[in-house]
């Protein structure tokens, strides 16, 4: 679908290209952006082996053994379930012909390399995903407090058993302790990140 005229034409080597918002529709990853549940691209990076696609849902990555081949590996990390991390962004000396940008995720790092004179759009991308990362560790946190003060709560309740019987006391116990897992649960992991993508991106 994104064969060889199309890479020449957008200049793709193994050092990435970042591609423009109108040509999404003709790279692979495309292909597996779930539209369906408003999942949308903000930004993209091909080189002649792998595609980097960060939507507001998820990175997908699909890995290409080599240029030659046109088999794929696709992995998607969804941003709910993975963190960001050690978020890098290292620029070009006088000689270079690529900067990179450089952070970890589902036990994958990444250190992916972009032709520099498109540095300016990469340094949108570090923002973004150093915003994120902040996100998700603070959410993190607040998530294992919630669950820490109800860990706390119960010890307390343990000491005052009341009147009712044992199994509806063990009922509602358990219904409260769900509910507030859940609760807290819909509050801090958080699964689109489309506002943090629009406020840094400016393709």
């Amino acid at each position: 679908m994104f064969g060889k005229v199309a890479s020449d034409l957008l200049g793709l080597s193994d050092i990435g290209s970042i591609i423009k918002p109108e040509n999404y529709d003709k790279v692979d990853s495309d292909d597996y952006v779930m539209h369906e549940e408003e999942e949308k691209i903000y930004f993209l990076i091909k080189s002649k082996t792998d595609e980097y696609c960060f939507t507001n849902q998820a990175l997908i990555h699909l890995d290409g053994t080599s240029a030659m081949s046109k088999k794929r590996m696709l992995k998607r990390f969804s941003y709910y379930a993975y963190q960001i991390a050690n978020v890098k962004l290292e620029t070009a000396g006088t000689i270079d012909l690529d900067v990179e940008i450089k952070f970890s995720m589902g036990g994958i790092s990444y250190s992916i390399d972009i032709a520099k004179k498109q540095i300016e759009e990469l340094k949108d991308l570090y923002k973004a995903l150093i915003k994120i990362a902040e996100i998700q560790h603070e959410n993190a946190q607040f998530l294992a407090y919630t669950r820490s003060s109800l860990d706390t709560a119960a010890n307390s309740v343990r000491s005052s058993i009341g009147s009712a019987p044992l199994a509806e006391q063990f009922k509602e116990v358990n219904q409260y302790s769900f509910n507030w897992l859940k609760q807290n649960h819909d509050i801090y992991i958080r699964k689109d990140f489309g506002d943090v993508f629009e406020k840094f991106i400016n393709l």
